[in-house]
């Protein structure tokens, strides 16, 4: 067995196409390399800015020879069949093989094909990697043809095993393989030969790079970490940012410096978005005051006066960085003084889709909607109307302009500096949200209420244009905002029916579009598939949600979320998965007698014609269970109703032990197959047992 070591040194790749690159080197060779023949033990994929690297082990020392048998033509068939059967096999006419076959005696063939050794193998991989690899962007460089995200420098491909290790020969683009690589570009920029991965990967920390993007995170972090505590301070916390540093340095130096005190009362959000967006700077909180008041840089070297030079140039550039933001906010702190009435009338020129209207357009359906769905929140409809009204105003700031991914948080700062009251502000901060399963779902009543009229706006509006997703495309994310509203409903355990509430009222205010129109019923099922895809992930099977599905108000989210719940935990006993067995069974029977008849078995069941005990006691059982279940479905406490059918278990399997339901008397089958349908319908009042699997 050997260790394969490949190493493809160019100039600085993009942090955002590393760990991606890093999976398709792995993908690309590995699965080649078995393709071909070869096994392996293991394989590991690193990248710094300058490389991409692959290490595996185990690999064989070349691919098991092959056997194939072709079958070809007659040997009666023309001499032009044959000879060109030779020609696809490479074989001569006393090479094959005569064998009777149905239609008489033919041709086969049998070729067979010797192992390769595995440097052969690997040159061939490898060159089709490097001349295919999927490179998001690429390039080419001087005369060559080669594509690659940068400009390709050296080839490292060494094939090791205990007698030593052999340069495995490729050329690409007139870029030959070899042993050699390079440390870090300023710190130790000679060439050096390696032998194996280990050898390689000492070598290249004694040349000041760090091999592994998980070992950099961690040494950036704690660095980090580690400063910030020193000065009295906290580092908060950015993992997209300390993966996209650690694709940055190979050497990771964290630096700390102060912010200017001339900045400190800028919203701490601003200072710590201008600082990641324009510099990759870490933020530093003093948690007394609750303020962004440090800034922490990586360098990516290890300098010799302890990094003051390059603070000194980092706060320069970061000065001017937050000059502007000052400009921005004290700007639109002046419009938003003034009431925001500026911005709100800009929207009226910004177009949010050419079917659906402006932004201002917008607003004014989901403030109405906001109106109307404040009471099933509990918000006050006054205030709720006004929230959505002011919530999308800070879209025409100067801030919000410069940095996009703050929209809604400084709508929050210009509604209080407005002068308007914390509900206002905060329904401006929340109203997109969820936006993702791990956000937080808006529980304050006025921002609840204008976060769902939002995204209802946006789907019954996608609707009614016909923009649906399809397949895997969902250019207007409104898969992400149904499962925003469902999670909307259940973190609040709001109670509407939305097909006769907030979808009809929001589809009649998008009102009649040429060509198209608002279909609630089938937006309805939209939903329907969202929550499936968001119970399944809760651990209630897609069955148990159909069953309830097929229910009465399906359109109440809460509703239906409550019985699937309690229907989920009544069949994980075992009273609820043989009472279901029960349920089947008589569901069956009864299915059957009554196709056979072609009546209705519905009415009618009474007790004197019961013959014996156990049909007595279902009789009794039935009756008592029904008086609980009614009450309990009514006060919609589904534990209690799924308790009372638990008690059905015992008396329905006993009925069937004991009873012959296809009696000889016409009377006494009449009797226990009406008597079948009240186990049926009581069922059926709870869920629909018929789709439940078992």
């Amino acid at each position: 067995m050997a260790d394969l070591l490949i190493e493809l040194f160019s100039e600085e790749i993009p942090a955002r196409m590393q760990a991606r690159a890093r999976e398709d080197l792995k993908t690309l060779i590995t699965n080649g390399l078995v393709e071909a023949g070869l096994t392996y033990a293991s394989a590991g994929a690193f990248s710094t800015p300058r490389r991409l690297t692959l290490a595996v082990e185990g690999l064989s020392a070349q691919s098991s020879p092959t056997r194939e048998e072709r079958k070809g033509p007659a040997t009666t068939a023309p001499d032009a069949a044959i000879e060109g059967f030779l020609r696809a096999t490479g074989l001569t006419k006393d090479q094959l093989d005569i064998r009777d076959d149905k239609k008489g005696q033919t041709y086969f063939a049998v070729i067979t094909k010797p192992g390769r050794p595995a440097a052969t193998i690997i040159a061939e991989v490898l060159e089709s990697t490097i001349r295919s690899f999927p490179w998001p962007k690429s390039m080419r460089w001087g005369a060559g043809t080669l594509r690659w995200v940068r400009p390709l420098h050296t080839i490292l491909c060494l094939l090791s095993d205990e007698a030593g290790a052999e340069v495995v020969p490729v050329s690409v683009d007139g870029i030959a393989s070899g042993n050699i690589t390079r440390g870090h570009r300023f710190l130790a920029p000679d060439p050096f030969a390696v032998t194996g991965f280990d050898d390689y990967a000492a070598k290249l920390k004694r040349a000041y790079v760090v091999l592994d993007s998980a070992e950099r995170e961690a040494a950036i972090w704690q660095g980090a970490q580690n400063l910030a505590f020193a000065a009295g301070m906290e580092a908060v916390e950015d993992r997209a940012l300390l993966t996209e540093v650690a694709g940055l340095v190979e050497w990771p130096t964290p630096l700390m410096g102060r912010i200017d005190d001339s900045f400190l009362h800028l919203p701490p959000e601003v200072l710590q978005t201008s600082m990641r967006e324009h510099q990759k700077f870490f933020s530093a909180r003093n948690p007394k005051t609750g303020r962004i008041e440090g800034f922490i840089t990586v360098a990516n070297t290890q300098p010799a006066d302890g990094g003051a030079v390059i603070l000194k140039g980092n706060q320069k550039v970061l000065t001017a960085r937050l000059s502007d933001a000052r400009f921005f906010w004290e700007n639109d702190l002046r419009v938003a003084k003034a009431g925001m009435g500026e911005w709100l009338d800009a929207l009226d020129t910004v177009t949010f889709h050419n079917k659906l209207g402006s932004q201002r357009a917008r607003i004014d359906r989901i403030a109405a909607l906001a109106r109307e769905i404040a009471g099933v929140v509990g918000a006050d409809a006054e205030v709720a109307e006004k929230a959505a009204r002011l919530a999308k105003a800070d879209l025409r700031s100067s801030m919000v302009g410069e940095f996009p991914e703050l929209q809604g948080v400084m709508g929050r700062y210009y509604a209080l500096a407005a002068g308007e009251d914390e509900a206002v502000a905060n329904a401006a901060r929340d109203h997109y949200s969820p936006l993702g399963p791990n956000d937080a779902v808006p529980t304050e009543p006025v921002s609840a209420a204008v976060a769902l009229a939002d995204k209802i706006d946006t789907l019954t509006g996608f609707w009614a244009i016909d923009e649906k997703p399809t397949g895997s495309k969902d250019p207007f994310a409104l898969r992400r905002a149904a499962l925003g509203v469902i999670r909307l409903v259940l973190g609040n355990r709001v109670r509407t029916n939305l097909t006769t509430g907030a979808l009809r009222f929001a589809a009649d205010l998008i009102g009649p579009i040429e060509n198209s129109f608002a279909d609630v019923n089938d937006l309805l099922s939209f939903f329907h598939d969202r929550l499936k895809v968001f119970l399944k992930d809760q651990g209630i099977r897609p069955d148990i949600i159909e069953a309830c599905l097929a229910m009465p108000n399906n359109d109440d989210l809460t509703l239906l979320v409550k019985r699937a719940e309690a229907l989920a935990a009544f069949l994980k006993t075992e009273d609820g998965t043989n009472l279901l067995q029960g349920a089947k069974r008589a569901a069956n029977i009864l299915a059957q007698a009554e196709a056979k008849d072609g009546v209705e078995y519905s009415f009618g069941a009474d007790i004197k014609f019961a013959e014996t005990d156990s049909e007595r006691a279902l009789f009794a059982a039935l009756d008592t269970a029904q008086a609980k279940i009614a009450p309990a479905m009514q006060a919609e406490d589904f534990a209690a109703a799924m308790s009372a059918m638990a008690a059905l278990r015992a008396p329905i399997d006993a009925f069937f032990t004991d009873v012959q339901v296809n009696a000889d008397s016409e009377i006494l089958r009449r009797n226990r197959l009406n008597l079948l349908h009240r186990i049926r319908a009581l069922c059926a009042g709870v869920a629909d047992f018929s789709k439940l699997e078992g």
